[in-house]
């Protein structure tokens, strides 16, 4: 199945789109994640840049605009990333919300159709705090 992944700054305002190809209609939230994360890394690592644009901010990286700079060009490990990803979940960097629902729960399993678009809204730190 394919499915719509979709990233948020705020809600409704959409600042990225994939996707993710061979995602089953029942699948775990972390599963998705995982899922989600390793095809970013794939992706990158297939052709790497400077600048990694994924769901969290890699290690030995800093914030740039529409991503993460690299300190140092290299590949990245897609578990590590995925694990990083599931402990911000955890943390309330982002929330997940399917067809509109919001997902709190990593051991939820989600029964996705082909209309259902996932949303991922980040949450931005606020200056000085």
């Amino acid at each position: 199945m394919r499915v719509v992944i979709t990233d948020e700054s705020a809600p409704g305002r959409e600042t990225s789109r994939l996707l993710l190809d061979g995602v089953p209609n029942r699948i775990l939230l972390r599963d998705l994640i995982r899922h989600r994360v390793r095809e970013e890394v794939v992706r990158f690592n297939a052709r790497p840049t400077a600048c990694f644009s994924g769901l969290v901010q890699p290690a030995g990286s800093r914030p740039a605009l529409g991503g993460y700079l690299l300190l140092r060009p290299r590949t990245l490990d897609w578990e590590a990333q995925a694990d990083a990803a599931l402990e911000a979940f955890e943390r309330n960097r982002f929330f997940v919300f399917v067809g509109g629902r919001q997902v709190e729960d990593l051991d939820e399993e989600l029964s996705l159709a082909d209309s259902d678009v996932v949303s991922f809204l980040r949450l931005v730190p606020l200056a000085g705090g």
